[in-house]
Parts: structure tokens; sequence; C-alpha cells
């Protein structure tokens, strides 16, 4: 009887020790990966509800109506121009700006979407990321050069112009400090109207992700992170 219970304890002991070496697989459902976290409303994918259109003011329905047609801009209304809805006197210049920076400001597609993505790898936003490089990509953007971006490598051997963009922002969201070098190099490439707008088009999408981090917002039905965030 001794030999048995001492066989039973023994066994217990080792499914303890089991579950103890792998304790996300034994304290986390099958299913529970996947899921949002439980502040984020299942409708809008936020922190926030998503606000009715009759409630809104008029800017706040113009914002809605060009946010829900197919087209209307990348994420529709589970994104940026979604939490917006919450601040209905701001959305007609933060628009503005965005359109004036994206595409009157003379930079190439190209050019604008390695921007983009440098700004959106640095802020960690994975929502950010997961809607540009599919941009990127059609605007021509190699994949190499996207990785480069997603991976933090450096970019010797780039196109001195794309591997100037990457390093401005690095140097400024990550660094905070931008080198005499690189402000010259970028000076030199773009000028000094269209460096101050590079700038500007970069801190655009700062805000951007500083906006989607604060809401949590999470990522469209069916798409798949694609930054390697821990």
């Amino acid at each position: 009887m001794r030999a048995l219970r001492v066989r039973r304890f023994t066994f217990f002991v080792l499914v303890a020790l089991a579950g103890a070496a792998h304790p996300g697989r034994a304290q986390t459902p099958a299913n529970q990966e996947s899921s949002m976290p439980s502040d984020i409303d299942p409708q809008s994918g936020f922190r926030l509800p998503l606000p009715r259109r009759e409630d809104l003011d008029e800017a706040g329905r113009q914002t809605f109506d060009r946010a829900s047609t197919p087209g209307g801009n990348i994420a529709g209304l589970q994104g940026p121009a979604a939490v917006q809805l919450y601040s209905t006197r701001t959305t007609a210049h933060l628009q503005a700006i965005n359109r004036y920076l994206r595409f009157e400001a003379g930079f190439s597609p190209r050019i604008r979407e390695i921007a983009i993505l440098t700004t959106a790898r640095e802020m960690d936003s994975q929502f950010e990321w997961v809607a540009h490089e599919p941009e990127a990509l059609k605007e021509g953007v190699p994949q190499a050069v996207i990785d480069i971006i997603k991976f933090r490598r450096g970019t010797d051997g780039l196109d001195a112009t794309d591997a100037t963009v990457i390093e401005l922002g690095r140097q400024l969201w990550r660094d905070h400090k931008v080198s005499s070098a690189t402000f010259a190099k970028a000076k030199a490439l773009f000028g000094p109207n269209k460096l101050v707008d590079l700038v500007l088009l970069m801190g655009n999408y700062a805000g951007t992700a500083a906006l989607l981090t604060a809401v949590d917002m999470q990522l469209h039905k069916g798409k798949q992170p694609l930054l390697p965030i821990p």
C-alpha cells in the first residue's frame, strides 16, 4: 500500500512539473490566443464603441461617410478615421494635412511608403504596418527594402535616397537625435522645403501610431501580424 501511495505521489508531481514547464499551454485555452482583449469593443475593434452616424455633427458625418465608402481610406471604419470621430473638430484639418503630405508634397509613392513604414516600425505600430506593407509593395518598394525596415537591418548597399529616408526615421524615433550627416544628406536629396515636409509626413504617422496604441486598435478580421514584435 505504501509503495502504491509513493507511485501516485510521484505521478502527480510529474504532472505538475509538466504543467509548469509549459505555463501558457496549461493556463490558456486553445482559442483564447485569438480572442480580443476584454476592453475591446467587438464592432469598432478598439477600446471605444463606434459612434453612431446620427449622433455626429456634420464634420463627423462626413468623416464617417468617407471612411465607410470603399476606397475612402486604407482601413475603413476600423482604423484611425473611426477614432477621430471622437474629435470631429480636428478631422477635417488632420485629413487635409494627411492628404497634402501623402499626395501633394511631391514625394514619389515609393519614398512616401518607405517613410511611413519606417515610422510604423520604429513606433512598433502593428496596425499601421499591416495596412502599409501591401501599399508599399503595390507602389514598387522591393520586399528586400521592406525587410530591411521590418527587421531593423543595416542600410548599406541600398539606394541612397531609400537609405537616407530610413536612417532619418530611425534617428527621429529611435535615437531622438538626427545627426548632422543624415540631415545634410536629406537636405541635398530633397531640399529644405521637402525635407521639412518629409519630417511632417513621418510625424503625421507617428501621431496616428500613438492614437492607435492608446485605443489598442486590433487588426482587421483575418489579418495576420507582420511585424516581429515580442
